[in-house]
């Protein structure tokens, strides 16, 4: 049964992350929008409703180790796997927005998120954010949408008057012969994200079962399969996405969730209750904030405006590296 769990559960990731995909670009396409904008809001903040839900319930129960490490977890996955393994499959190029404002503003709030948690042993006594870091929080995301939509909107208007501005987005293509309508747009979008968070819990509790039943450990169930379980819709719905030749929308969903990760669901959950380090240690943002500067250091290298194979490659093994230095600190 649970093999066949686990096949029914990609079937519903691939047909869920199909209809995202296609249902975001439609509206990108018929509101003119970039599809990097798509990518860092409705494909980024839905697929980070499995890490916003694990987050919230963690708080309210008290576990905000967990809370915090399901956010640091799922960044370093998105990273160096998931931007690993799609740009393995198609270099996806970069605009100007994106080296100049996305990536580094990914790194600078990850290097402000960890300082708020060191500084927690000042203000609380232990490592971690209390419910006004996570009131600071939710503000800093109010001014980033606001920021986004801002820049978007004078895009938006140089494409409109026949000047699009030098490597700006470029707005979403796609078949909209099967999305005439704005609702259709809204339910593909909806049950695309409906199949991507329950196909994806199924396949976490499907393949925890059948590792078990093979003799691996419950270590590292827990540091591959469930880990990587909430970002099973980022994984599922880049891919698709390049495969569909989207790569700016592969990307802002993975720089989006990424900073949703940070600023929203951290924000909320301290907010609930002031989350605690735990076993999660500064070497673990550490890798985080790390993933986040070799993005950038990738995106202004050699002036390529691409994330080529090289980097994907690169980011494989730093995956693998960090896997295995906590398999080995177990």
């Amino acid at each position: 049964m649970s093999y066949v769990l686990l096949a029914v559960s990609l079937a519903m990731l691939v047909i869920g992350a199909n209809w995202l995909v296609d249902g975001s670009a439609a509206i990108a396409r018929r509101y003119h929008l970039s599809e990097y904008l798509i990518g860092a809001t409705i494909v980024g903040m839905g697929t980070s409703m499995p890490e916003l839900v694990v987050s919230s319930i963690s708080a309210i129960g008290g576990h905000g180790d967990i809370a915090i490490g399901n956010v640091v977890g799922s960044n370093i996955f998105n990273v160096f796997l998931i931007l690993g393994i799609t740009a393995l499959m198609m270099p996806i190029k970069y605009t100007r927005e994106n080296i100049r404002r996305d990536i580094p503003l990914n790194v600078g709030i990850s290097i402000i998120v960890l300082i708020m948690c060191a500084l927690g042993i000042v203000w609380r006594g232990e490592y971690g954010l209390g419910r006004i870091d996570g009131l600071l929080l939710l503000v800093i995301f109010a001014i980033y949408l606001w920021s986004t939509m801002k820049s978007e909107k004078k895009q938006q208007a140089a494409r409109e008057s026949g000047n699009p501005l030098p490597d700006s987005d470029q707005v979403a293509s796609v078949d909209t012969s099967r999305y005439k309508s704005m609702t259709v747009c809204v339910l593909a979008i909806i049950f695309g994200l409906a199949g991507l968070i329950f196909g994806g819990n199924i396949f976490v509790e499907s393949a925890s079962d059948i590792a078990r039943e093979w003799g691996v450990s419950e270590a590292i169930i827990g540091l591959t399969i469930v880990a990587g379980g909430t970002s099973l819709p980022e994984l599922v719905s880049s891919i698709i996405a390049v495969t569909k030749n989207k790569g700016q929308m592969a990307l802002g969903n993975i720089v989006g969730s990424n900073i949703f990760n940070l600023l929203l669901i951290l924000g909320v959950s301290s907010s609930i209750q002031p989350l605690t380090m735990g076993d999660i240690t500064f070497a673990d943002w550490g890798v985080m904030v790390f993933s986040a500067i070799a993005l950038m250091i990738a995106a202004v290298t050699f002036k390529r405006n691409q994330l080529d194979r090289a980097d994907a490659f690169i980011f494989l093994l730093a995956y693998v590296a960090y896997m295995a230095w906590l398999t080995m600190m177990q």
